[in-house]
């Protein structure tokens, strides 16, 4: 693991602000412009409460950061889990995030229990590179079926699909929970009109304990299939799982597995296509959340190999992004006694992996 990551920048601190914390980052780019969301969480550190989604926006492929801005809230609401993709045929960057009441818990909201204010799912639209935001839409009823409780899109980015019969799609990976004990499950949504309308694609569950697909990740390969990459929460097999779709998320190829040789804490992670290879973030020493690590698959996600070390110390969630020429962007969770005490962004030379 030779290849040097570029000294970090702090993007989201929250000392100073209106927010207690900042977590799970988002990142993409568009147009020449990195766009950076995460959770601005107003009032703790905590999964529930009072969370809005916001964005900082950097044209010197991260070097500035333009100042935070609100992209989704809502009063009395949890809005968090943003998905950002860029539609390729408007060239609009599409933004799918959840929301639920703010004294709503994931662990009731599973199984069933506030339902009024359980997890709604919503998307919106920027036209301007993220300067303005069309405002939420609702879209709950076209992809949440009616024996679902929790559901979390990502977090990380989508991906608009650019080969074969389905180019143009624009897929977000999702999880959800089975009222009112089933496990979690992994699926995908899409939309095949630069993210108007909506629907569900595959719905993975696998019943038994092993493998319960989580925060998930996805990427369009090079021959036009979708690698899902995913946490396996609470699951008795590896901390990591995957599969694969050759119709454009309709399908799995087969259900979720457990991916060998890749150590976690149980946590999100993110993957990205560089080239020929891919690429996944993951802190991975497999009791607490540090040694955030990009390892790299040559053969499309079957096997994985431990490529570099972004931070040493204590990390948390992640994205990657792909900047010009060999450089491949991360933004994370870092901190010294905290996994999540800053959001920053650094980056490293893939080729070199």
């Amino acid at each position: 693991m030779s290849s040097r990551v570029g000294d970090p920048e702090i993007v989201f601190d929250p000392s100073g602000s209106r927010y207690h914390t900042y977590r799970i980052p988002a990142v993409i780019a568009a147009s020449g412009a990195l766009l950076a969301f995460c959770e601005g969480r107003l009032h703790s550190s905590a999964d529930a409460g009072e969370i809005e989604v916001v964005l900082r926006r950097s044209v010197d492929e991260g070097r500035t950061w333009s100042a935070v801005q609100v992209v989704s809230a809502a009063a009395g609401k949890t809005c968090g889990n943003p998905v950002p993709v860029v539609d390729p045929m408007s060239g609009d960057v599409v933004l799918v995030t959840c929301q639920n009441g703010a004294a709503a818990v994931e662990s009731s909201v599973a199984r069933g229990v506030d339902t009024e204010d359980g997890r709604r799912v919503f998307v919106q639209r920027s036209a301007d590179l993220g300067v303005t935001w069309s405002s939420p839409v609702e879209i709950t009823a076209s992809v949440k079926a009616a024996e679902w409780g929790w559901y979390a899109t990502g977090p990380c980015h989508g991906v608009a699909l650019g080969n074969g019969r389905w180019a143009g799609r624009i897929v977000v990976p999702a999880n959800h929970s089975v009222v009112p004990t089933g496990p979690d499950g992994g699926h995908c949504i899409f939309s095949d009109d630069g993210g108007f309308s909506w629907a569900c694609g595959f719905v993975d569950r696998n019943d038994g304990d092993e493998i319960n697909a989580n925060e998930t990740a996805v990427v369009e390969l090079g021959d036009g299939r979708l690698y899902f990459n995913a946490r396996n929460h609470r699951g008795t097999g590896p901390a990591r799982v995957h599969a694969w779709s050759s119709d454009g998320g309709l399908t799995l190829d087969a259900p979720y597995a457990g991916i060998a040789g890749v150590t976690a804490p149980g946590i999100q992670g993110s993957v990205l296509r560089a080239g020929d290879r891919l690429l996944m973030s993951t802190p991975v020493d497999p009791v607490v959340r540090r040694e955030l690590t990009v390892f790299v698959s040559d053969d499309s996600g079957a096997s994985w190999r431990p490529g570099v070390v972004v931070h040493q110390g204590m990390s948390g969630y992640s994205d990657l992004v792909a900047l010009p020429g060999d450089r491949v962007g991360i933004l994370y969770e870092a901190g010294e006694t905290s996994s999540f005490a800053t959001v920053r962004f650094a980056s490293f030379d893939w080729r070199s992996l």
